[in-house]
């Protein structure tokens, strides 16, 4: 799959196959990470260390490659393994979140 993009990976392997592999939870593209292998690897830290910063209070950017943003946002917003195959999260879109001392979320915007 590598030096192809959507259009041309759409054609090699059928829509559907693509599809599944960019927005499911568990498809794992030839060679790739799954989102469920992304998510394993992102949220230990993110737990670890960024959720560490919103409980001092401090404002923290995450700027991140789709899957890791996407992971975060599934585990966030309590989507589900079979629903997150419909959060598409376009580059450039900001994904604001505010939490209480216990992150609880208290507020969310998408601009």
């Amino acid at each position: 799959m590598q030096g192809l993009n959507k259009t041309d990976t759409m054609l090699a392997y059928g829509e559907a196959q693509v599809t599944l592999w960019r927005r499911s939870y568990n498809e794992r593209p030839p060679g790739r990470e799954s989102l469920k292998d992304t998510e394993a690897r992102v949220i230990p830290s993110f737990n670890e260390i960024i959720c560490q910063k919103f409980k001092q209070g401090l404002n923290v950017l995450i700027v991140a490659h789709g899957n890791s943003i996407r992971s975060i946002v599934k585990n966030l917003d309590a989507i589900s393994d079979q629903d997150i195959i419909n959060l598409n999260i376009a580059t450039g879109k900001i994904y604001r979140y505010r939490f209480d001392s216990d992150l609880k979320i208290l507020y969310k915007k998408v601009i």
